[in-house]
């Protein structure tokens, strides 16, 4: 199949989820690069089929029946299955792509030598390369060898990567977690003949003798350190070789991942790290301080790009592994308590009842709700689940891009506040939303009301979605031509809603912020309100923030106007009055009725 883009004209894309495999055709049209064509299967990963490349197969059929393209080989003989287009005659394609989380996607263990240093570099590195970091072992991280030992059986992660130690530093530490590692001897949680990867990315002068110790239990791959001096990161390096183990020794033996990878010249990339690259593509060609939330059945991915002090875009991924919307929705509710769900509810629900929902929708995760109040519930637990992620990822957004990042030793050693500081939601210009709650919400207002309530966001902010859980295909499609990804991305993925002005203030002013589009006066936002302003959609123009107050704060700092060029999304702005962090009244019933007035302010169905 051809990789050059000047001779692609229609691309077949997948992206292998655990539940779900969706295939996207791209075609090049009269009007530029298009999505055109959606089919989707079930993941046939796991037994009785075991056979990944099934589903594969089956959500192919679907793209060819509503397409009318011939995609499939009558046989196939052993060989990738696909009909090759030339050109762009109605039949065949030119190139094939996927992504994967099947399986559960990549599943790593880090370690280094001390928690808010190498071990934390080693997390960076493997969360930016689109892996759940299962554990993160640590000499000061409080327990135990045994237990460290134990832990590492247990978990049987697909790949390690160890860390510690500056070059030219002590090494006899780092050459102890290396025993460590040995005397756990685990095995990968695929292919039970293999040998587990380990990646090795530490102390250059220790690099010899860890590297002859692990050798006898795994398959080592020795790389520059990720943490070569003590104010300096090197993440590439180690990036790369997580992705090289990755289809080496994880999708290679996973069930079917052989003959899926013999389809496309171009290697499978995982889900999270698709979606990284799109975000990171867009921001780093609009300019824009982006953050955006992918809520699954069983994790939810945070995604966030924002200028650091030298004005240099920083990119960061964090995954909370615990937080979902079926799977892990028992997970939400202990973490988040059963009262903080109940606060964005505006109907009558027991605790134990709402307790009792929550687990019918653990034990049944493919279900949707049947109900509004099921609806409503999902969309509680959703709030809850983007809120405990955003505090996750706050706590450790810092570089993830894989590239050189020069980081002062006043940031190494700074506590957990000042690490926060480069997610500034007062900065923030564009929140995406993807995951089914929010991609799929019956009125696209609902999805921006979760995401303001649960980001807590403040300022000017553009609120969108991912239109059909599109952001992965385009992820690895943009490896190839990034500019067709990039126009595809734009015009059928994200969905623009609205753009909410939320002023930040102290004291108890009535009347916040005068808001202007085009030189006229179209609203002024009053304290304690939340209401919608009619614009028309995708127009643009110049929008005004003018504090009434010198008290209020709207993004340009208190008492200070805000100037911005903006394009109008579906449902124009969202003026919310109420001062963050969010007051939520300890009585119920005043509880509810804030809830419900909200609602009915922007026009969504309450049930009432």
């Amino acid at each position: 199949m051809h990789t050059n883009p000047q001779d692609l004209h229609v691309v077949l894309v997948t992206d292998c989820g655990s539940t779900t495999t969706k295939a996207l055709l791209f075609e090049r049209t009269a009007a530029g690069w298009r999505q055109t064509y959606r089919g989707e299967a079930p993941t046939t990963v796991e037994e009785p089929v075991a056979d990944v490349t099934v589903g594969a197969l089956n959500a192919f059929q679907e793209v060819q029946e509503l397409s009318g393209r011939t995609i499939l080989k009558s046989q196939s003989n052993g060989s990738h299955p696909f009909v090759l287009a030339h050109g762009a005659k109605p039949h065949g394609i030119n190139l094939y792509l996927s992504t994967s989380s099947a399986g559960g996607g990549l599943q790593m263990m880090v370690g280094g030598l001390v928690s808010q240093m190498s071990a934390e570099s080693a997390q960076r590195a493997a969360l930016g390369a689109g892996a759940i970091v299962l554990d993160t072992l640590a000499a000061d991280d409080g327990r135990e060898d045994h237990e460290r030992v134990e832990r590492i059986r247990h978990l049987r992660p697909d790949i390690v990567l160890l860390t510690g130690g500056v070059d030219g530093g002590a090494k006899e530490q780092v050459i102890e977690l290396a025993e460590l590692l040995l005397a756990a001897s685990p095995r990968p949680r695929f292919g039970d003949t293999l040998r587990l990867p380990v990646i090795y990315a530490g102390n250059r002068d220790a690099a010899e003798e860890v590297n002859a110790l692990l050798s006898r239990v795994a398959e080592v791959s020795v790389v520059p350190n990720v943490r070569p001096e003590i104010g300096r990161e090197e993440l590439g390096p180690a990036r790369h070789a997580i992705h090289e183990f990755f289809l080496s020794h994880v999708m290679s033996h996973s069930p079917g991942y052989g003959k899926l990878l013999s389809w496309s010249p171009v290697p499978v990339m995982p889900t999270p790290a698709a979606v990284g690259d799109i975000v990171h593509a867009h921001a780093k060609r609009t300019g824009l301080n982006i953050l955006c939330a992918d809520i699954g059945g069983a994790t939810t991915d945070v995604f966030s790009v924002f200028r650091d002090p030298q004005g240099e875009q920083i990119f960061n991924r964090t995954v909370s592994a615990n937080l979902g919307m079926s799977y892990s929705v028992a997970n939400v509710l202990v973490e988040a308590g059963i009262d903080n769900i109940a606060r964005w509810l505006h109907f009558e629900c027991t605790p134990q009842e709402l307790r009792d929902r929550l687990r019918n929708k653990m034990i049944r995760p493919t279900s949707i709700p049947q109900s509004l109040e099921d609806l409503w519930i999902e969309q509680a637990v959703c709030r809850e689940a983007l809120r405990l992620s955003l505090s996750h990822h706050r706590s450790l957004a810092v570089g993830l891009s894989g590239v050189q990042r020069q980081r002062g030793i006043a940031d190494i050693f700074s506590q957990q506040e000042n690490r926060e500081s480069l997610v500034d939601m007062l900065k923030l210009d564009l929140v995406i939303g993807s995951g089914g709650v929010l991609s799929h919400a019956p009125e696209r207002l609902s999805a921006a009301l979760m995401m303001l309530d649960g980001f807590e966001l403040a300022g000017l902010t553009e609120l969108a979605v991912d239109s059909i859980f599109m952001m992965p295909h385009l992820g690895v499609f943009a490896s190839l031509d990034a500019d067709a990804a990039q126009e595809i991305f734009e015009h059928d993925c994200l969905i623009s809603i609205c753009h909410t002005v939320v002023p930040v203030y102290r004291g108890t002013p009535r009347e916040l912020c005068e808001v202007r589009f085009d030189g006229h006066v179209v609203g002024v936002v009053m304290a304690d309100e939340v209401r919608r302003i009619d614009i028309p959609p995708y127009r643009k123009g110049e929008i005004e923030l003018l504090p009434l107050q010198r008290t209020v704060d709207v993004g340009a700092g208190p008492g200070t106007p805000l100037k911005k060029e903006i394009r109008s999304g579906q449902e124009g702005f969202l003026f919310d009055g109420r001062n963050r962090p969010l007051y939520h009244p300890v009585e119920r019933a005043h509880r509810m009725t804030r809830q419900t007035a909200t609602m009915q302010a922007l026009g969504l169905h309450s049930g009432e």
